[in-house]
This record gives C-alpha cells, sequence and structure tokens, in this order.
C-alpha cells in the first residue's frame, strides 16, 4: 500500500503514459491478428526501450522488416502535424503510423484507422529533407526556440489514409492474397492440440 495519494499531477502522467501503452498493444494486437487470421502470416515484434532510434516498434513479416514509429490521436483531433525523427530515414523500409483511435465506452473496446507515412513495402521512408524543422516547446534563457536539427514536422496532407488494420498490413508488409480460412484453422487447432 502506498504511503500518500499521489498527486493529480503524477496521476494524470501515470494515466497517460498507461494510456499510451494501451492504445501500443491494441494495435500490435490488431496487426498480429489480421496478419495471421487473414493472410496466413506470422509477424515478429520487437519493442524499442528508447525512441532515440526514431522507432517504437520493429514488425518483421513475409520478409519485410519494418521500423514503425507510433504516433496517436483521437479520430476528432484537429492535430495538423506529426513531429518525425530523422534516423527512421536510415533503416531499410522505416515508416510512421498514425493512429486514429475511437473509444466505445459501452462496448469497452478502442477501434482504430490510421493514417500512413512511408514507402512501399521493403523500400525507405521517403526523404525528410524538405520537410521544416522542428523547435524545442520551450524557450532557452533568452526565450528563444531553437531548432531540433534531427526532428521534421510533417503535415497531415502528406500521410495516407488507411481505413482497416487488414489494409495497413497489406501496405507493410507486401501481402494481397487472403489464405485459406480451412489451412489456418488445421494449422490453429493442431497446435492448440498439442499444447494440452
Amino acid at each position: 500500500m502506498t504511503d500518500e495519494l499521489a498527486t493529480s499531477a503524477d496521476d494524470a502522467y501515470m494515466k497517460s503514459t498507461f494510456y499510451e501503452q494501451l492504445v501500443e498493444h491494441v494495435f500490435i494486437s490488431e496487426v498480429l491478428q489480421e496478419s495471421w487470421y487473414y493472410y496466413g502470416k506470422t509477424v515478429e515484434v520487437l519493442r524499442s526501450e528508447v525512441d532515440a532510434s526514431g522507432y517504437d516498434v520493429v514488425f518483421e513479416c513475409n520478409g519485410v522488416l519494418r521500423h514503425v514509429q507510433l504516433k496517436t490521436s483521437r479520430h476528432d483531433s484537429k492535430t495538423a502535424r506529426q513531429k518525425v525523427n530523422r534516423a527512421l530515414e536510415s533503416k531499410p523500409s522505416g515508416c510512421v503510423v498514425w493512429i486514429k483511435r475511437k473509444e466505445d465506452f459501452k462496448q469497452c473496446r478502442a477501434s482504430l484507422t490510421y493514417l500512413f507515412f512511408g514507402g512501399e513495402s521493403g523500400m525507405p521512408l521517403p526523404s525528410l529533407e524538405g520537410f521544416k524543422v522542428a523547435t524545442h516547446t520551450k524557450g532557452n534563457a533568452e526565450g528563444v526556440k531553437k531548432e531540433r536539427a534531427a526532428i521534421r514536422v510533417i503535415p497531415k496532407a502528406k500521410f495516407t489514409p488507411i481505413a482497416t488494420t487488414r489494409e495497413l498490413v497489406a501496405v507493410l508488409f507486401g501481402l494481397h492474397q487472403q489464405a485459406n480460412p480451412s489451412d489456418i484453422e488445421q494449422i490453429t487447432t493442431h497446435e492448440c492440440e498439442s499444447e494440452a
């Protein structure tokens, strides 16, 4: 039992961190399910401990390695741009997935749609060279907001809307053909029986 209740600021921070993790886990779960149950493909998932290299999660599927920087906002958010780390350009198939979430509090679920910035599967991130350099949110002692040389500001108009996780998985990994559902069922049934 804790000694004191968390302050409201601490509480808000903890809930913010929890919520960010919740959305990320929902997203990863959706990607894994669509990849397996629709396309019959497994996905390896690696999560970054720090985002200094420009990505939050790495997926490998269908011979494609994707370093993904995740952004998230409510489906009706007025957010008009996202900040992207240039380190993502050095990855073999880096991309940005902007998760647009819609909460259904009656069903206790979140549904996701997406905005995508990146190349085709296996291709690098488009160059960030021509985009605006980001600045720090707070000014220095003189009130000057210094530039963040490694960060570029990408307007929403440069992102491609993607309506479903199934469509996103196709874009991420170059998948186009649905697997035979009976084959998936047989494999899944065999795995479940071998665990018993």
